[in-house]
């Protein structure tokens, strides 16, 4: 087990991944990455059980799909970390014929990617089909997804929250990045969401806050209530409290750097606020 200080340190070399690999081509989504940072670093470092050796199938391990697509930067870095393929691929993100789309894809072959994900609103639908295979073979080992706030908006995921209650997927542990942030603005601007947690547990779920959704310990002990929550003829959802952008100042409390590159200066800038710790790529 990886200790806090060991997490934070990984999660503060997956920011400086994440800023480099967006301003080299000028292109990306720094914004969500960041703040998805700390749940991802957490979940692949502590919780998950799986193997680098991968296989898409994934039997006797866990499974983890991302449906907001367009934080890649981050779910690269960590897997890159974590063992999946070389760091050193980091440095092709976005470049031509590479295998770290802008958004992941499935046909260039990348370890760790089960779906083509950006396309939002899917993911839910897949972790679902994903979780049931489970079932049916008799694989104890768990789903994980993680989504949008923002991609709730669409319908999509209302019917899956509707069927995974209804058909009892209590296997799948479900995680919103509730940001309140979207690339137009504050969800409440341009759609209001309303009470999550109430329409969760209206379609049958149970559902966690993790009002830190930064902090690598209130991250730790939500994920372990949810994984003791599950089994339980309930899907579990987690809505994770984040700050877009969190641990550069600059790129915090606004939604302008929901897909947005820095420039030399700004990158210079996020840089120093997170010296390397595990070496760049």
């Amino acid at each position: 087990m990886a200790t806090t200080q060991e997490l934070q340190d990984f999660a503060q070399q997956v920011r400086r991944d994440i800023v480099r690999m967006v301003h080299a081509v000028q292109s990306g989504h720094p914004g969500g990455s960041l703040g998805c940072n700390e749940f991802l670093t957490v979940l692949f470092q502590e919780v998950m059980e799986y193997s680098t050796d991968f296989t898409m199938d994934g039997k006797n391990e866990d499974l983890f799909f991302l449906s907001n697509g367009h934080i890649s930067p981050v779910y690269y870095s960590v897997l890159a970390r974590s063992g999946f393929f070389p760091v050193a691929e980091l440095a092709t993100f976005r470049k031509l014929n590479t295998r770290l789309q802008g958004h992941p894809t499935t046909h260039e072959g990348l370890p760790g990617i089960r779906i083509a994900s950006g396309s939002l609103g899917q993911g839910m639908s897949v972790a679902l089909g994903a979780a049931q295979a489970k079932k049916l073979n008799g694989d104890k080992k768990l789903v994980y997804s993680l989504h949008g706030d923002g991609e709730l908006q669409e319908g999509q995921n209302w019917e899956a929250i509707m069927y995974a209650a209804g058909k009892k997927v209590d296997n799948l542990i479900a995680t919103v990045d509730y940001n309140k942030q979207q690339i137009d603005g504050a969800t409440n601007d341009v759609m209001p969401l309303g009470d999550l947690r109430a329409k969760f547990e209206a379609f049958g779920w149970i559902v966690l806050d993790v009002e830190k959704g930064n902090d690598i310990e209130s991250i730790k002990n939500g994920l372990a209530e949810a994984k003791l929550l599950t089994g339980k003829g309930k899907p579990v959802c987690i809505l994770l409290h984040t700050e877009m952008g969190n641990g550069i100042d600059f790129m915090m409390h606004t939604h302008a750097w929901h897909g947005k590159a820095p420039s030399d200066a700004q990158l210079e800038n996020a840089l120093n606020q997170n010296p390397e710790t595990l070496g760049d790529y």
